[in-house]
C-alpha cells in the first residue's frame, strides 16, 4: 500500500495523461469493483467527471498518481494498474479500438511498431521506440521525457496492456521479459517480447513435416510391402494430409475473421470521428463566409449564431460586446433562449469597471482567456451574487465562454451552454469556439472600423453643413430639413440603400457654395437685383467646385455633380446649366423637390412661410415643368402620412 500524499503542497505541473487511461480504470472499476466509490475516487485526484469523459483533456503526474493511490488504497489490489493495462487492450476495454486497430495488422511485429507511434496519442510522459529481433520477437525501449517522473505501476500497466495485444492474436502464447527498468536504476525501460506461432502458421508447418514424413514411410512400405499395404498407407496419409488442410484453412480463416472485425469496428470509428471533424469544418466554413460578406455587424453576428444553432451540439448560445466607452458587456446576438429569458438578457448589462463584477463573462473579458464550466455550483463562491441568480434563471448546468480577440484587445465574449439534461462540454469544444472566435474578432474590428469612420465621416458633413447654416440663424436648420425630406423621398420611392446615402450626403452640402457669396446679398431682406440674383445662382457650380476637391470614392463620387444640379429645371430654365428631363439626375430631381417645399415652408428674409396646406399646393403646381411628378407624388404621400411631424 502507499501512504497518503498531502495534496496542498502538489505544485502544478505539466498535462501529460490522455483522460482515455483515467475513463478505462473507471470502466474496469463499474465492472469488477462495483463497491469503489468512483466520485470520491475523482475528487481525491483533483480531477472531474466532465474532464475523464472529455478525449480532448489531459491530466498531470500528480493526478493520476492520486488516482492510483486511491485505487490501490480502496482495493486492496497491488496489481491493479497491470489488470487495467490488460483490461485497456480488450475488446470491452476504453482502448480496445487501439486494440481493434493494431489487431488488424499482419502480426504482432507490425503492431507493436504501430504501438510505438500511438503512444503519443496517451502518453506525453514518455518516447517509444520499437526494434525488431525476428519474426516472432521485439524489443520496446520506453524513456522519459526530461523532468518527468513516472511511477512503477505505470511500467507495471505497460507490460499488462502488452500481455493483452499478444494474447488478441488468436490466443498466442507469449514472453515478456523486462531486464532493463527505470525503477530499479536504468535509464530507460525496456521489454522484450516474444511470441508463438498462429495456429494456422503452426498447421501449416505441422502438415509440411507430415507430408515429408509420409512420403518417407510411403517410400519404405512400397520396397518392403505388398501393393493393398501400400495404397492403404496412402489413403491414410492422403486423409491425414486434407484433415490437417481443412484444419488450417479453418485456423486461417478464424484469424481473417477476426482481421476483418477489427478493421470494420475501426473504419466505422473512423467514420464517425470524420463526421464529426467534417461538420466542424463545415461549420467554420459556413462562419467564414458569413462574416467575409456581412455588411453589418447585428448581421453577422444573426448569422454566426445561427450557423451554431444548426451545426454544433449545444442549446443556446450568445454573444456579448464591449459598449463604445469598454464600461460594459451588452447582447448582440443569440439562440436558444424562451422569450422570457431573452428579455432578461438583452437588459442586462454586465459592468466592466467595477472591480466587485466577478461575473463569468467579465472574467473572461479581462483575463482574456476562456472558461469550461461544467457545473455551476462549484463556482458560487467565486462569483457575484448577482451573476449567479442570472445563471440560475438561465437554468444553466454547463457553459463555455471564449473572449473575442483582435490582437491585444478584447472586443466581447462568445458562450455556449447546455442545459442539464445535455451532453457535458468539453475540451474539444473549447478548441472549435476558440478558433471561431479569433475569426469574429477580425471581422468586428474591421465592422467597429467602418462604423467609426462612417461615424466621423457624417459628423464631418454635419459640421460643414451647418457652417453654412450659421452665416444665418434665419435660415439655420435648412440642410438638416432637406436631408430630412430627400431621404424621406428615396424610401418612399423604395430606391437602393447606396444610392439614398449618395443623396442624403449630397442633401447635406447642396448649398455649401453659399460660403463664397457675400453676406450683404445672402442676409439681404429685400428684392435682389439682376445682378445679385446671378451672383446667387452661382453657388450652384461652387458646390459642385468644393466638393469635387474631396476625395469621394465608389457611389460618392456622384455628390458633387448632383449636389451642384439641385436649381435644374425640367423644363430646362434651370441653373447653372439649363438640364433638362432626364439630363438631371435623379438625386438632384430629389433635391429639388425637398429644397422647394423647405424654402416655401419656411420663413426667409424675402418671405413668410407658407402653410402647410398652402405649401403643398405649391409643391403640386411645380410639377412637370419645374420638379419631377414622381418624386411631387412620393413627397406628398410622406407629407400625408407624417403631417404632423413635417408640419412643425
Amino acid at each position: 500500500m502507499v501512504s497518503a500524499i498531502d495534496v496542498k503542497k502538489l505544485p502544478a505541473e505539466a498535462a501529460l495523461y490522455n483522460s482515455k487511461i483515467i475513463a478505462n480504470y473507471l470502466r474496469l472499476i463499474k465492472q469488477r469493483y462495483g463497491y469503489v466509490d468512483t466520485a470520491e475516487l475523482l475528487a481525491y485526484a483533483r480531477m472531474k467527471p466532465y474532464q475523464v469523459d472529455d478525449e480532448g483533456h489531459w491530466f498531470t503526474q500528480q493526478q493520476v498518481d492520486l488516482f492510483y493511490e486511491k485505487l490501490a488504497l480502496v482495493t486492496g489490489v497491488d496489481s491493479i494498474s497491470r489488470e487495467a493495462g490488460r483490461y485497456s487492450a480488450s475488446p470491452e476495454g476504453g482502448m480496445g479500438w487501439i486494440s481493434r486497430y493494431v489487431l488488424g495488422l499482419a502480426g504482432p511485429a507490425k503492431a507493436f511498431d504501430v504501438i510505438s507511434k500511438l503512444a503519443g496519442k496517451l502518453t506525453r510522459s514518455t518516447r517509444f521506440e520499437a526494434k525488431r529481433i525476428s519474426n516472432k520477437e521485439i524489443e520496446l525501449i520506453v524513456t522519459p521525457i526530461e523532468g518527468v517522473a513516472e511511477k512503477q505501476y505505470q511500467c507495471e500497466n505497460r507490460i499488462g496492456y502488452f500481455e493483452a495485444i499478444i494474447s488478441g492474436f488468436n490466443g498466442r502464447k507469449s514472453r515478456i521479459e523486462h531486464p532493463e527498468c527505470m525503477f530499479k536504476g536504468a535509464d530507460v525501460c525496456k521489454y522484450r517480447i516474444s511470441w508463438s506461432e498462429s495456429k494456422a502458421a503452426m498447421m501449416r508447418m505441422t502438415r509440411f513435416a507430415f507430408a515429408l514424413a509420409s512420403c518417407i514411410v510411403i517410400t519404405i512400405i512400397r520396397l518392403k510391402a505388398d501393393e493393398t499395404v501400400l495404397l492403404g498407407s496412402i489413403a491414410v496419409a492422403t486423409a491425414i494430409l486434407l484433415a490437417m488442410s481443412l484444419l488450417k484453412e479453418r485456423f486461417l480463416r478464424q484469424e481473417l475473421d477476426s482481421v476483418i472485425d477489427n478493421l470494420r469496428s475501426t473504419t466505422e470509428r473512423g467514420f464517425d470521428d470524420f463526421e464529426r471533424i467534417y461538420n466542424n469544418a463545415l461549420m467554420g466554413k459556413e462562419i467564414g463566409h458569413v462574416l467575409s460578406i456581412s455588411k453589418s455587424i447585428e448581421g453577422m453576428l444573426d448569422q454566426v449564431m445561427t450557423i451554431l444553432k444548426e451545426r454544433g451540439d449545444y442549446d443556446r448560445g450568445i454573444i456579448l460586446l464591449a459598449d463604445e466607452e469598454k464600461r460594459v458587456l451588452e447582447f448582440k446576438a443569440g439562440f436558444g433562449y424562451s422569450p422570457n429569458l431573452f428579455n432578461e438578457i438583452r437588459n442586462a448589462r454586465f459592468s466592466l469597471y467595477k472591480p466587485e463584477s466577478k461575473g463569468v463573462f467579465v472574467v473572461c473579458y479581462r483575463e482574456r482567456k476562456p472558461f469550461l464550466i461544467n457545473d455551476v455550483s462549484a463556482i458560487e463562491e467565486s462569483i457575484s451574487s448577482h451573476s449567479l441568480d442570472l445563471l440560475r434563471k438561465m437554468g444553466t448546468k454547463s457553459f463555455i465562454c471564449c473572449p473575442i480577440l483582435f490582437e491585444d484587445q478584447c472586443l466581447g465574449v462568445l458562450a455556449v451552454d447546455n442545459l442539464q439534461s445535455k451532453r457535458p462540454l468539453l475540451e474539444s469544444d473549447i478548441n472549435l469556439l476558440m478558433g471561431i472566435a479569433p475569426e469574429i474578432g477580425i471581422t468586428l474590428n474591421s465592422a467597429l472600423f467602418e462604423v467609426e469612420r462612417e461615424q466621423q465621416f457624417r459628423s464631418i458633413l454635419r459640421t460643414l453643413a451647418a457652417s453654412i447654416d450659421a452665416r444665418d440663424t434665419l435660415t439655420a436648420g435648412h440642410s438638416e430639413r432637406v436631408t430630412a425630406y430627400a431621404v424621406a423621398i428615396c424610401n418612399e420611392m423604395n430606391l437602393p440603400p447606396e444610392l439614398t446615402e449618395v443623396i442624403r450626403v449630397a442633401a447635406q452640402l447642396h448649398d455649401y457654395g453659399k460660403i463664397g457669396i457675400k453676406d450683404s446679398i445672402l442676409k439681404k431682406s429685400g428684392p435682389l437685383s439682376g445682378k445679385e440674383r446671378e451672383e446667387i445662382k452661382t453657388h450652384a457650380v461652387k458646390t459642385q467646385d468644393i466638393l469635387s476637391r474631396i476625395n469621394f470614392t465608389g457611389a460618392y463620387q456622384q455628390v458633387p455633380f448632383i449636389a451642384g444640379s439641385h436649381h435644374e429645371r425640367l423644363d430646362g430654365t434651370g441653373y447653372p446649366r439649363g438640364l433638362k428631363g432626364d439630363e438631371i439626375p435623379l438625386g438632384a430631381r430629389i433635391l429639388a423637390v425637398a429644397d422647394f417645399f423647405e424654402a416655401i415652408s419656411a420663413k426667409r428674409h424675402y418671405h413668410e412661410p407658407q402653410p402647410f396646406d398652402a405649401a403643398v399646393e405649391m409643391l403640386k403646381a411645380e410639377k412637370g415643368h419645374h420638379l419631377d411628378e414622381d418624386v411631387v407624388h412620393a413627397l406628398i404621400n410622406v407629407l400625408g402620412k407624417e403631417k404632423a411631424t413635417f408640419a412643425s
